[in-house]
């Protein structure tokens, strides 16, 4: 009876080192990415391989983000990429979803319209530009048009397919059950179709920031970060250039972060 207790014993004890590793790895590993492309960047950099004219280095860069942040205007174009993406997104999303949810309920209907939807979900937003400059002109209505238009064509796809695909059974039990149309559509296609939702709500804040940034660079723009973008590379002022690129990118980063908090958290029944 005491073998296993003497097994137990002679077992060798993982070392503090390597128990240090496992408990901390699993949150730097994220953070190695970055830090492989800062390491590239700073030694491309250090070793001159590119003109330090076109490519400075991380930390120059950086310090150029924190200036304009803080005694610049980089701040306020910030606030107003962020104005006009939300704006869009929300647009977007009050048209696509019911519509969305109200097409896929009735498939045969979603297929009669299928074609248009994956014909404009195949075009570029940018593309569009010239239609909504003559309908609207130049002005923030115009980049908030196309960019509530991008965002709104992916979200009704991801919705209507999601409704489509929702579980047969719980819509029978729901029919046996005594529910109406409007009932069923509410209480249980809007909710099957959630997972695929925020799905197309993440593609579409995505899609709706990149078609502001372009608006902002070449649709009569006088700020937001696209048009600091386009400036920056107009007079050749690299660091600034990296600048905004940083900034940009981090914001589509937390932008998308938000909708992957919101499924983690709050769409539990996904997948079940």
């Amino acid at each position: 009876m005491s073998a296993p207790h003497v097994l137990d014993a002679a077992a060798p004890r993982p070392s503090l080192a390597r128990t240090l590793w496992r408990l901390g790895f699993p949150r730097v590993r994220p953070l190695l990415g970055v830090t492989v492309l800062l390491v590239g960047w700073w030694l491309t950099a250090q070793f001159q391989l590119i003109d330090p004219v076109l490519l400075p280095s991380p930390l120059v860069a950086f310090t150029t983000l924190v200036d304009a942040l803080v005694h610049g205007t980089l701040l306020q174009d910030l606030y107003k990429t962020i104005y006009r993406t939300v704006v869009s997104f929300l647009i977007g999303s009050g048209i696509a979803i019911p519509l969305g949810v109200m097409l896929g309920s009735t498939e045969g209907v979603y297929r009669s319209v299928e074609f248009p939807i994956e014909f404009f979900r195949a075009t570029p937003a940018s593309a569009l530009f010239p239609l909504f400059l003559v309908l609207f002109g130049v002005g923030d209505t115009t980049k908030i048009a196309v960019g509530a238009f991008g965002a709104a064509i992916v979200i009704l796809f991801n919705v209507a397919y999601g409704v489509i695909n929702a579980r047969k059974t719980r819509v029978l039990a729901a029919r046996v059950m005594g529910a109406g149309f409007w009932r069923t559509l509410i209480d249980v296609y809007l909710w099957e179709s959630l997972p695929q939702t925020l799905v197309g709500m993440r593609n579409g804040v995505s899609i709706a920031l990149v078609v502001i940034i372009v608006a902002e660079m070449f649709v009569g723009s006088t700020d937001g970060l696209g048009n600091r973008l386009y400036q920056a590379q107009m007079m050749l002022d690299a660091p600034m250039m990296y600048a905004t690129i940083f900034l940009t990118g981090a914001l589509g980063y937390g932008l998308n972060w938000i909708f992957v908090l919101v499924g983690r958290n709050f769409v539990h029944w996904s997948g079940k």
